[in-house]
C-alpha cells in the first residue's frame, strides 16, 4: 500500500484525525455486537410480501459501532466547542442547568397516555411557561403546541385565515418583504395565499411607501421580521402596523430575532396580531439534532378566539388540556390540531428553566450584550471589510462583498478559509437583497477574548485576500478531514445508495 496522497501518512490518518471506511465498507456478514435467539416461525399473516432477502445492514461489532460515531463527532463542529458565528441563527449556549432540568424525575420519564390527574405538574409547567411569553411579549394569547419556527408560522398564517373566514372575507394575498426568511413566502404559499413581495429601501428596512401603494382590500396580512434579517430594527414599525390594520389585514412577526429584544421591546405593543417564538433561538433550547424544535406563537385579541388545539386550561379541579370544540370549557374557535399531544415537553422544560434562572433583569440584559457583542464586531471589521448599511446594528451585523473587489476571492472562498482557522463560517450570501452578503451573529454568550480570536482571524483572512492570495483561497479549506466539495455535482447527481466494488477492483460510487 502506497502512502496517502493527500495526509503523506500510510494509513490516511492525519495525527489523531482517524481516517476510517464506510459502515458499509466495513460490515462483514454475521459479525455482531450482539447474540439475539433465532425468531421462532410464525404464520405469514402480510399476503407473502414479508421480506426475503438481508435488508442490507453492514455487519458490525459495538466497539466499531462507537469508534465510528465518536469520530464522526469529533469531525463536527458544535457550540460547545467554539464561536458558532452564522447570522439569523443565533447559535447561543445551552446552559447544562436545563439539561438538569429536562431529565428530572417526574419529567424526564412523562408519558403523553398518562392522566391527567398524574401530570398536573407538566401541565403546571406548561401554563406558567405560556404565562412568560405571555409577559415577554405583552399578548393575551399563546399556542404552545407547533413544533418549530417554520410550524409556529403555519400556525399564525392559518389563524389569520381562520379569523378572516369567520368576518366572511376571502383575501388572497399576503406582503413579504424582499429580505424575509425564506419559510415567509414557503408558509404563505402553503396555505394559499399569492405572495406579493416588498422591496428594502436603501437602509435596509422595509420601503414604507412600496408597501402602502402593494394595500388593497385583498391583503390577508403582512410578515415582517423585526429586527430584520440585515440585523436592523424596522423603525417605521408603527407605521406599517396601522397601514396593515387599516386595510383591515393582519400583522404577522416572524420571532427569529426576538433574542435581540426580550425585555426591551413587547411585540404586541408593536401591533403584532401573531408571532411565533424560536425556544432554541431565544430560551436556549438546542438546535436542530439537539432538538426536537418548539416554536409557540403568541396570538393578539383578535386571533386568540382561533388558537389551534389542545390548550391548556385551569378550572376548580386543577388544570386540564382542551382537547375539542365541543368541550364546555373550550373557549372560542378553533381552527383544528396541529400536531399530536400538546408539543415538546423537554423543551418546554429547558426554556422555562433558562428563564426562572435569569429572571426578568437577566433576560434584559442578555439581549442587550447580543446586540453588544455585535456591534463590537461590527466596529472592529469595518476598516477590514464592507458594512453593508451605515449604522449601528441589533443583534447580527452584516456586510457584504466589495472589501473583495478585484481580489479574485469569493464570498465562498472567503467562508471555506474560516474553517482552516477553526470557526464555522458564517452566514453566506444571505439575505439576498445584499450582494456576497456575510451574516455574523456572536450572540450574548461569547467573551470578549472569544470574539477578539475571530475578529483577529477574519482581519487576517481579510488582508490575505488584498495581498493576491487568491489561489491559496481557492484550495482552502486544507486542514479538514475533507476538502472542499464539488457542491454542483453533489447537487445535481446526488449518490443516494452505497455500492460495493465490483470483482474486478473498481472502485465504489
Amino acid at each position: 500500500m502506497e502512502r496517502d496522497r493527500t495526509t503523506g501518512t500510510f494509513t490516511g490518518n492525519r495525527g489523531l484525525q482517524i481516517e476510517e471506511k464506510l459502515l458499509f465498507e466495513q460490515g462483514e456478514a454475521g459479525r455482531t455486537g450482539v447474540d439475539i435467539p433465532e425468531p421462532p416461525k410464525l404464520k405469514d399473516r402480510l399476503g407473502g410480501t414479508r421480506r426475503r432477502a438481508p435488508i442490507g445492514l453492514p455487519g458490525l461489532s459495538e466497539p466499531q459501532v462507537v469508534r465510528h460515531f465518536t469520530r464522526l463527532s469529533q469531525k463536527n463542529y458544535a457550540i460547545d466547542l467554539g464561536l458558532y458565528p452564522l447570522g439569523s441563527c443565533t447559535m447561543k449556549h445551552n446552559p447544562r442547568l436545563n439539561e438538569k432540568m429536562a431529565r428530572a424525575e417526574g419529567l424526564g420519564d412523562l408519558h403523553p397516555m398518562q392522566p391527567e390527574s398524574t401530570v398536573q405538574g407538566a401541565l403546571e409547567l406548561i401554563d406558567t411557561l405560556a404565562h412568560w411569553l405571555k409577559v415577554l411579549t405583552g399578548m393575551p394569547a399563546v399556542a404552545m403546541s407547533p413544533a418549530a419556527g417554520a410550524h409556529g408560522e403555519l400556525c399564525g398564517v392559518m389563524a389569520i385565515r381562520a379569523a378572516l373566514e369567520d368576518r366572511g372575507e376571502k383575501r388572497t394575498r399576503i406582503l413579504v418583504p424582499e429580505s424575509a426568511h425564506g419559510t415567509n413566502p414557503a408558509t404563505a404559499a402553503a396555505c394559499g395565499y399569492a405572495v406579493d413581495p416588498i422591496p428594502a429601501n436603501k437602509r435596509g428596512r422595509v420601503d414604507l411607501e412600496a408597501f402602502k401603494a402593494k394595500l388593497g382590500d385583498d391583503v390577508a396580512g403582512i410578515m415582517i421580521t423585526n429586527p430584520n434579517t440585515c440585523g436592523l430594527f424596522e423603525n417605521e414599525i408603527l407605521e406599517i402596523s396601522e397601514a396593515i390594520h387599516a386595510a383591515g389585514g393582519f400583522f404577522y412577526a416572524d420571532g427569529a430575532n426576538f433574542n435581540a429584544i426580550v425585555g426591551r421591546v413587547r411585540p404586541g405593543d408593536l401591533g403584532v396580531d401573531c408571532m411565533h417564538i424560536n425556544l432554541h433561538k431565544t430560551f436556549s433550547t438546542p438546535h436542530g439534532g439537539g432538538g426536537p424544535g418548539s416554536g409557540p406563537v403568541v396570538l393578539s385579541e383578535a386571533l386568540a378566539p382561533f388558537a389551534p388545539l389542545p390548550y391548556v386550561v385551569h378550572g376548580k379541579d386543577g388544570f386540564r388540556l382542551i382537547e375539542h370544540d365541543h368541550d364546555p370549557a373550550a373557549t372560542g374557535k378553533a381552527f383544528g390540531r396541529l400536531k399530536g399531544f400538546h408539543g415538546q415537553m423537554g423543551m418546554f422544560i429547558r426554556a422555562l428553566a433558562y428563564m426562572m434562572s435569569h429572571g426578568a433583569d437577566g433576560l434584559r440584559q442578555a439581549s442587550g450584550d447580543a446586540v453588544l457583542n455585535a456591534n463590537y464586531l461590527m466596529a472592529s471589521l469595518r476598516d477590514e471589510l464592507t458594512p453593508a448599511f451605515e449604522g449601528p446594528c441589533m443583534h447580527e451585523v452584516l456586510f457584504d462583498d466589495r472589501f473583495l473587489k478585484d481580489t479574485g476571492v469569493t464570498t465562498l472562498d472567503f467562508a471555506k478559509a474560516m474553517i482552516d482557522e477553526g470557526f464555522h463560517p458564517m452566514t453566506m450570501y444571505f439575505p439576498l437583497v445584499v450582494h456576497g452578503a456575510l451574516l455574523m451573529e456572536p450572540t450574548e454568550t461569547e467573551s470578549k477574548d472569544g470574539l477578539d480570536q475571530f475578529i483577529g482571524a477574519v482581519k487576517a483572512l481579510a488582508r490575505r485576500a488584498k495581498a493576491g492570495e487568491a489561489a491559496a483561497f481557492r484550495e482552502a479549506p486544507k486542514l479538514t478531514p475533507r476538502r472542499r466539495l464539488d457542491e454542483t455535482g453533489a447537487a445535481r447527481k446526488p449518490v443516494l445508495r452505497w455500492r460495493p466494488p465490483d470483482p474486478q477492483g473498481q472502485a465504489a460510487e
